[in-house]
């Protein structure tokens, strides 16, 4: 399949594995446990032969996502969780310890934040840069940094990180340069290309894109090399020193944290993974109309999209991104809007909390997911009060251009 496209690999992907009885999709397994009949084979792959053993550790359906995920990113492996926080958390768990310094955008999702906060309580060091210049990056790196985190697109800022500098930058110093994609997908970002050693998607969002199932993932680009890493444990450091890293999120992650993702979850989610491309597509093409749109709108205070002139990185997320600049804006409406009402009178919206859904979903951010940050961390982000976070679907864009305009007026 090395010669096929991004979709007809991944909508492929199950048949040509030899699916059962020619199943074109990977069936649900269930079970718990699996058996062997040689107790010698239990025995290797509890000693890392791969195959399966426990659930929580994976089943054969999360593997068919994996191998997924790992083909759509262009890397050497995945693990998958039961959501995006779970991979962030055992990324972060399992790599670092207390005295370790983690260097992170301070543009980043709130419950990410939130993470790190405990991350710090646990006794790692974590200091908050502007990420959209490499050069705070390394005015940052102290002896004792071992790890250096972004995410492609901010949410909900949209601040595009700069990303490709950072990763030559945490080459030259044998840094682990974590990349989270969730918001551009592997479609129109892929870590390896700038040099992530660890790529996390939060699978809930793009990947899967009906909004049933949670799910995230940690994929190994096979550029770092784990041999020099100090925080890798004796039993891990077998084989190829590629794949060390991924090793220990994986049996830490799985076996110590628990946070397995289901078989069903993982069954949805890689038949939704096969109508990225169509739906990004859309998305992108929707949003940018929107954005354009809105920020010739006088109750329009200013619009956050990559896609705009206007925006500080636009021409990197040209180049990064292909000319499609992800489905996630931020709004903020003049101070005269009360935006409670505002959002009251939207009519083909929803307000949910989610991204990366077939609808076009809003939330006000100071409100919800910045709330327990306080006023003092909102205002260091750019939220204020009538700041709103859209996740564009794939609605006709007639009707959401038309929905914001009677909501406005």
């Amino acid at each position: 399949m090395a010669n096929n496209g991004f979709t007809t690999t991944i909508v492929h992907s199950d048949r040509r594995a030899s699916v059962e009885h020619g199943a074109i999709h990977k069936p649900m397994h269930p079970s718990s446990e699996y058996a062997f009949a040689d107790s010698r084979e239990l025995a290797a792959v509890f000693q890392g032969k791969a195959g399966f053993t426990y659930a929580r550790q994976g089943t054969p359906t999360t593997a068919a996502l994996e191998d997924k995920i790992t083909v759509m990113e262009g890397g050497t492996g995945t693990v998958s969780f039961a959501t995006g926080m779970a991979a962030l958390a055992a990324t972060f768990l399992t790599l670092l310890k207390a005295g370790d310094h983690l260097i992170s955008s301070q543009h980043i999702f709130g419950n990410t934040n939130s993470l790190l906060g405990t991350l710090s309580d646990l006794g790692v060091q974590v200091t908050l840069v502007d990420a959209t210049d490499a050069r705070n990056v390394e005015a940052a790196v102290r002896p004792e940094t071992k790890m250096v985190f972004t995410e492609t697109l901010a949410n909900p800022g949209t601040q595009v990180a700069d990303l490709e500098a950072i990763g030559r930058y945490c080459a030259s110093r044998k840094l682990v340069y974590v990349v989270d994609n969730t918001l551009t997908s592997p479609l129109l970002c892929q870590g390896v290309k700038v040099g992530a050693s660890l790529v996390v998607n939060s699978l809930s969002k793009h990947i899967g894109g009906h909004g049933n199932a949670l799910g995230g993932a940690v994929t190994n680009t096979g550029l770092y090399d784990w041999s020099g890493y100090a925080n890798i444990a004796e039993p891990y450091r077998k084989g190829n020193p590629v794949s060390w890293g991924l090793t220990q999120i994986k049996k830490k992650g799985l076996r110590d944290m628990g946070g397995t993702l289901s078989a069903e979850a993982a069954h949805r989610l890689a038949v939704g993974a096969e109508t990225l491309a169509l739906r990004m597509d859309k998305i992108c093409s929707n949003a940018l109309a929107l954005a354009q749109a809105l920020s010739r709108h006088p109750k329009v205070a200013k619009v956050h999209y990559p896609g705009l002139p206007t925006h500080a990185q636009h021409e990197r997320a040209a180049a990064l991104f292909g000319k499609r600049y992800g489905g996630l804006m931020g709004i903020e409406l003049v101070p005269e809007i009360d935006v409670f009402d505002f959002l009251n009178r939207l009519k083909v919206l929803a307000l949910a909390t989610h991204l990366g859904d077939n609808r076009t979903l809003v939330l006000p951010m100071a409100h919800t997911i910045y709330y327990e940050m306080g006023p003092e961390r909102r205002a260091q982000m750019g939220i204020s009060d009538n700041f709103l976070r859209v996740s564009i679907g794939i609605e006709d864009i007639e009707d959401l251009i038309g929905d914001f305009e009677q909501a406005l007026a």
